[in-house]
């Protein structure tokens, strides 16, 4: 008897198939043009069968270059429909890291939002691409959406299989041989969705090249309503959430606090608000306590990384002003998930001690793209080395306290930056804090903090400093305490700590 082959299908065709159930429902908006589930529906069919008759298909590597517009997200569709890996530049990158890393997943198209056409033209210099396909009329490449109009809307099925590469996302430095994280095709079909019991409608103002484009998934997946945003505002973030009855937000922790600091918090109608997902670097609880305040027990944190997906969550119910203690914690690990904290040598420690945290799960990335030595320095007999420093607890709670590279080695000891930070905002005139460690002439790392005030605050270095010495001893005192309006961000939406480090080596000079 011959065995029924099994059929795969990757997450694409599950959102297709979702889209089908109400053609006529609005799925995406943007700037005030609404898009209807049909119309994304038909314009991904067009778009796979325009890229195939351009050689496009399973196996290959298409690299977008573009903001949160609905033909960006539908173009990742086509891509991966025909089994193409997509890669996802970020925009805030120089043109230079963008074409060494255009050149290193062996781009085989460059789908260009026309509004990045100007970039396009410095990348195509550096890195030559068979196919520019342009999202509309551009002074380079093609226009897909010209091309996809003649293609038929019928259906196709799915190219991908289960072990090809779905999504290479590059994380890290600007600078040197880019580090690529390698997601498989059934990976990502089998965690990305969690349906809710109710009708989702999420809003997106991060880049969709980050975890924006995970939500915007999951929420067409479930039959939901996408408001895309070109960029974070925290004011137009507020009123969205108003105006189109928001229930789902996600964003960084120093964007969640820009949210409730702005002086419209306090009037706009925030109440159709369920979950306000927050992660992807560390949060103050001094900070998530004025949060939950504002917007009521609708916080979750999501603890993970795109090399693993998820570790632990922190629920709703859980974000307890009373309880500061969970609110320093990364939440209750995840089922499905190992966790094990393990010091220098590997070997895990017991509940309550410091160490890396290790983890084991059916989401840990396949390994970089093309760096073999680097995969086989965090994955180790099936286990993800996080480079994260951590402890957990018997009730299963996680906390994670330092980055191993930003842990601060002085005289005496370490200084763990998040603990810093939490004490420094932990003051009613701090909104946000930042901790790094800069080398002095003699090589030894020196604690530096730049602290954003609120307007008007009246807390001086010496106040601060006196906070710290009186809290954690000289030894988390800065060696140099400055004052910021706001700290600069990543284009995912974390503190650029980098950035900071430059700017003071450069002071230091």
């Amino acid at each position: 008897m011959t065995a029924t082959p099994i059929t795969f299908r990757n997450y694409v065709e599950d959102i297709l198939d979702a889209l089908n159930t109400a053609p006529d429902r609005h799925a995406l908006t943007h700037e005030g043009r609404y898009v209807t589930a049909g119309e994304l529906r038909a314009l991904v069919f067009r778009m796979a069968r325009a890229l195939r008759l351009r050689g496009i298909g399973r196996g290959q590597t298409v690299t977008l270059l573009g903001g949160n517009l609905p033909e960006v997200i539908a173009a990742r569709y086509a891509a991966n429909l025909l089994g193409c890996s997509v890669n996802h530049l970020y925009n805030k990158l120089s043109a230079e890291s963008q074409a060494v890393i255009v050149e290193d997943v062996e781009t085989r198209a460059l789908i260009v939002d026309p509004r990045w056409a100007g970039r396009a033209v410095e990348v195509t210099a550096q890195t030559p691409v068979k196919d520019v396909l342009t999202l509309g009329p551009a002074p380079l490449g093609e226009d897909l959406l010209e091309l996809a109009a003649a293609e038929s809307a019928e259906p196709l099925p799915g190219e991908a299989r289960p072990e090809d590469i779905c999504g290479i996302r590059h994380t890290g430095g600007t600078t040197g041989h880019p580090k690529g994280i390698c997601t498989t095709f059934g990976q990502l079909t089998a965690h990305l969705f969690n349906h809710r019991d109710y009708p989702r409608r999420q809003l997106v103002c991060t880049t969709v090249a980050h975890a924006g484009g995970m939500f915007a998934d999951t929420t067409l997946r479930s039959g939901g309503f996408v408001v895309l945003q070109d960029d974070f505002d925290p004011a137009e973030v507020l009123a969205a959430v108003e105006r189109e009855r928001i229930t789902d937000l996600f964003l960084l922790p120093p964007l969640l606090y820009r949210l409730m600091d702005h002086p419209d918090a306090a009037t706009t109608d925030t109440s159709s608000l369920r979950v306000l997902f927050y992660g992807g670097c560390q949060a103050s609880p001094a900070r998530l306590a004025d949060a939950i305040r504002r917007f009521g027990p609708v916080l979750l944190q999501f603890y993970g990384q795109s090399e693993v997906g998820g570790i632990s969550m922190l629920m709703p119910d859980q974000h307890d002003p009373a309880r500061p203690e969970l609110l320093r914690t990364a939440g209750q690990v995840l089922p499905g998930v190992e966790v094990e904290i393990r010091d220098e040598s590997g070997q895990a420690l017991p509940h309550g001690e410091l160490g890396e945290i290790c983890v084991r799960s059916p989401h840990v990335m396949t390994g970089y793209w093309k760096q073999p030595e680097l995969t086989a320095e965090v994955l180790r007999d099936g286990w993800l080395h996080t480079g994260d420093l951590g402890r957990l607890d018997t009730e299963g709670f996680l906390t994670v306290v330092d980055r191993l590279k930003d842990m601060i080695i002085v005289v005496g000891g370490h200084v763990y930056t998040s603990e810093l930070e939490d004490l420094l905002n932990s003051h009613p005139d701090v909104t946000q804090s930042a901790v790094f460690g800069v080398r002095d002439a003699d090589n030894m790392e020196q604690v530096h903090a730049v602290v954003a005030l609120r307007p008007g605050a009246g807390v001086d270095e010496d106040e601060l400093r006196a906070l710290v010495r009186d809290s954690r001893g000289a030894m988390y005192e800065p060696a140099r305490l400055s004052f910021a309006e706001a700290l600069p961000l990543t284009e995912a939406g974390k503190p650029d700590k980098n950035l900071l480090r430059r700017e003071a080596e450069r002071v230091a000079a």
